[in-house]
């Protein structure tokens, strides 16, 4: 389950209009090739009613108040529409395009870059595309990472398997570095496919760029399996993984009830946010208690963990845990903080430290306990995508050939009220996007696991 960011209409008027606008290379004089292609037969012509120009927008915000400026002649702010443009920038015939894959691995990966390809192939006839081995390591030449030559042939059965034909690596080089081996290399395109780190990479190299005068066009794909990219509603491989973590879910309940005073602990991912264990857990409805980085809570007392799980294993006799990787780190009193090449914070291991704490508790009650951990973030993280987001990652991989060739630059493909869009990079990269404890998927939570009230929320 995926769930639109809720915006706030004042938060979202504060916006200026220049944070929302889009940056070009320059006018698109080119007649794209798309206006004269025939799908069924290439060897005639017929036109393609399928453009969008630079006029279509997408609110930001559709609630009524935004209607009511509308009526009183006030612009609301609006997104750019993705799509196909009937003039581009780039002559098809002279572009070489570079694509990239950083950070975490995610189901969908190889899609994205199928359909890149196809895409830059079969509809724009262009035929210099190069894969970038291992994220931005590939850019630089102190790693010695080969280019990897990319093409219909060669993509077209990538879609079948999980993780990336070009490899990851978390961490980015010198801005400068980077944007030299792309002028040694004659890249006029650059697809950047990754979350929150890659998408600063992105953004700086699209800045030195436009600083060097270069031709250069910057696209951002977001990927990030946490579903927490700011200003996207959602994230390609999202929905597998709460695909893949409902059937966790549905094991660790299996296990619980197959015991006496059984419980299933399920780990999954969320650095910051907990959309994955709120959304599998609502897909499956076998958790009793779910724990997210947004919504602290208790291990001890009255109101705490503890306490109520021993509740719930003595009236029901089993019980399903399920924590994001982000929840509790209070509980770890270390004063040093250490990061990861992508400069995420790394936190401590919340679920094993849970096990411990709940065995040493019935150690203590004298209570029998069968305690079963489960951390299937691997698993997750490598599997092929699912049909739907199979679906998706091909609209992504589209739209985004669609904006490079029109010679727009520094910008991501998301999907905004059920519309593609061009967001820009330096807007989504402000912040994370969390969930809403007030708002409609944590109270859906709640109501179906019953889950007490077992401390406060985290502003």
């Amino acid at each position: 389950m995926s769930q639109k960011p809720k915006i706030n209409p004042s938060k979202s008027s504060s916006y200026k209009s220049d944070q929302l606008t889009i940056t070009t290379l320059g006018p698109a004089k080119i007649t794209s090739p798309l206006l004269t292609l025939n799908i069924t037969n290439p060897t005639e012509s017929a036109d393609w009613n399928s453009f969008t120009n630079d006029n279509c927008r997408v609110l930001v915000d559709i609630s009524t108040e935004t209607i009511k400026t509308v009526s009183k002649g006030q612009i609301p702010n609006s997104f750019e529409e993705a799509g196909a443009r009937r003039y581009i920038y780039f002559d098809p015939s002279k572009v070489r395009a570079a694509i990239l894959t950083a950070g975490g691995l995610c189901p969908g990966l190889n899609n994205v870059i199928r359909a890149l390809v196809m895409t830059l192939h079969y509809r724009y006839g262009v035929r210099n595309i190069m894969g970038v081995k291992y994220g931005f390591q590939g850019l630089s030449p102190d790693f010695g990472h080969s280019m990897l030559p990319l093409n219909a042939n060669n993509v077209s059965h990538i879609h079948e398997f999980g993780g990336s034909i070009l490899g990851s690596s978390r961490g980015g080089q010198p801005t400068e570095e980077m944007v030299d081996s792309l002028e040694r290399l004659n890249i006029n395109l650059l697809f950047c496919i990754g979350g929150d780190g890659t998408l600063k990479g992105a953004h700086a190299i699209s800045l030195e760029a436009l600083n060097r005068g270069l031709k250069l066009a910057v696209v951002g794909i977001p990927k990030t399996i946490d579903n927490d990219i700011s200003m996207v509603s959602r994230s390609f491989g999202f929905e597998t993984s709460v695909a893949i973590a409902a059937e966790v879910i549905r094991s660790a309940h299996t296990e619980a009830i197959g015991a006496p005073h059984g419980v299933g602990l399920v780990k999954l991912m969320g650095r910051d946010s907990g959309f994955i264990a709120a959304s599998s857990a609502l897909a499956q409805s076998d958790a009793n208690f779910v724990l997210i980085p947004e919504i602290d809570f208790n291990l001890k007392g009255p109101n705490g963990l503890l306490l109520h799980l021993e509740k719930r294993l003595d009236l029901r006799g089993h019980a399903v845990i399920v924590v994001a990787e982000g929840a509790g780190q209070k509980f770890f009193t270390s004063t040093t903080q250490s990061h990861d090449a992508s400069g995420n914070l790394l936190h401590k291991d919340i679920g094993i430290f849970l096990a411990t704490s709940i065995q040493e508790y019935f150690e203590t009650r004298k209570k029998e306990l069968n305690l079963k951990y489960i951390d299937p973030s691997y698993i997750i993280r490598s599997a092929p995508a699912n049909a739907s987001d199979r679906v998706y990652c091909s609209f992504l991989g589209q739209k985004a050939v669609h904006a490079a060739m029109a010679g727009k630059t520094d910008l991501l493909i998301g999907m905004w009220n059920n519309h593609f869009v061009h967001v820009p990079i330096a807007l989504t990269v402000q912040q994370r996007k969390k969930i809403d404890p007030n708002g409609v998927l944590w109270n859906s939570v709640l109501e179906d696991t019953g889950q007490p009230n077992l401390a406060t929320i985290i502003d």
